[in-house]
């Protein structure tokens, strides 16, 4: 099987016809806002500055910052990298003696909305998730459609499938990725390095998922799963697959699936099975991912708060997801298209989950 990115390669959850339609005419029509992982104090020893960029990466911007106020790349903190084609807004943090030359910022297309204080520096992976909202066009009198479809997602859950940012233009950030595991890339940077694995270690998620779509079994528990509690947070090997099953298809937990790496054991039992079938479409073993950390990614997530406003030329939607997944997933499975499959590099290779997920899960 191809490590190339592949839409078409990736079960669907809805079997519902797609509106159709384009997405980012304009930046305008894609708009993501991070939700802070928790509220920030107003005092403290840290500058913590709400930016609006449009037109730039996140990476462009904290040089930018870096250059114009005289800090270091590494005194500044953020917590997830956005789009560069899209209108997004996010906190960064700052050692506060630089709030006096903040006022002499200025980047076009880059604003300042919000100031305040914080005790802790933002760190990568510190946001509860992002608010989308997505005006699709070229898809008159389908409004009605994408709220059906988006209803049974928040219902049933999104197949939580890494995107086409992760695998970069063309989708081959995942066969580089498979050479620097086997000492043939000419990659020498690490931090490329390590992202073209997480490629790696995504694509192989990605077929985990489609199998259990495939198979039946992606609202159910399989005996051996590692399952996730959506509320706490909590994992537990399922043992007894019936019972979890039920409080699954209520959706208390999910199963999650495996960002291989020497931290992280593989699944047993016929979970095992299944994550031993994803591996051998590439020819993969656990053992190969032995210089990563590895990690856990549930199978599923919902979308909240979500919204449909039509319009003649089509509608958009509006949805919150939690952080490190991808907007592109849910897109998908309303308007039915490669979504974004041939947009260039978001963030110029340095790691987007997408248009607005964090990089919470890019060192597994």
């Amino acid at each position: 099987m191809s490590l190339v990115f592949d839409w078409s390669a990736l079960a669907a959850l809805s079997a519902e016809d797609g509106t159709g339609g384009v997405l980012r005419v304009t930046p305008e029509d894609f708009r993501v806002e991070e939700q802070p992982a928790y509220p920030l104090s107003g005092d403290g020893e840290f500058l913590f500055v709400q930016l609006e960029k449009r037109g730039h990466t996140t990476a462009h911007v904290l040089r930018e910052l870096a250059a114009q106020l005289g800090v270091r790349d590494r005194d500044i903190g953020v917590a997830g990298l956005k789009d560069r084609h899209a209108v997004t807004r996010q906190w960064v943090s700052l050692p506060a003696k630089v709030e006096g030359r903040l006022g002499s910022f200025s980047l076009e297309g880059v604003s300042v909305l919000d100031v305040t204080r914080h005790g802790n520096k933002l760190a990568m992976g510190h946001l509860s998730g992002n608010r989308f909202e997505v005006r699709v066009r070229q898809a008159p009198g389908q409004a009605g459609r994408a709220a059906r479809v988006l209803e049974r997602l928040t219902q049933a859950g999104v197949p939580n499938y890494f995107g086409p940012q992760r695998f970069g233009l063309g989708g081959v950030n995942a066969e580089e990725g498979l050479r620097v595991l086997r000492g043939e890339s000419r990659v020498r940077d690490p931090r490329v390095r390590r992202f073209l694995t997480t490629s790696l270690q995504s694509v192989i998620f990605n077929r985990f998922v489609s199998l259990r779509l495939e198979r039946g079994v992606f609202a159910a528990l399989l005996a051996g799963d590692m399952a996730k509690k959506h509320d706490t947070g909590g994992v537990f090997q399922v043992l007894d697959a019936a019972a979890e099953t039920r409080r699954a298809e209520r959706g208390e937990v999910s199963a999650t699936g495996t960002l291989f790496g020497r931290k992280v054991k593989p699944l047993t039992l016929d979970a095992g099975e299944l994550e031993r079938e994803a591996l051998a479409a590439f020819d993969l073993t656990p053992e190969a991912f032995a210089s990563r950390k590895g990690d856990r990614r549930l199978t599923r997530v919902y979308p909240g708060d979500t919204a449909v406003t039509a319009h003649e030329d089509g509608f958009t939607l509006a949805f919150t997801l939690p952080r490190g997944s991808f907007a592109t997933s849910v897109l998908r499975e309303v308007m039915k298209v490669p979504v974004d499959a041939a947009l260039p590099d978001l963030e110029g290779g340095e790691g987007s989950d997408d248009t607005g997920a964090d990089m919470a899960g890019d060192e597994a």
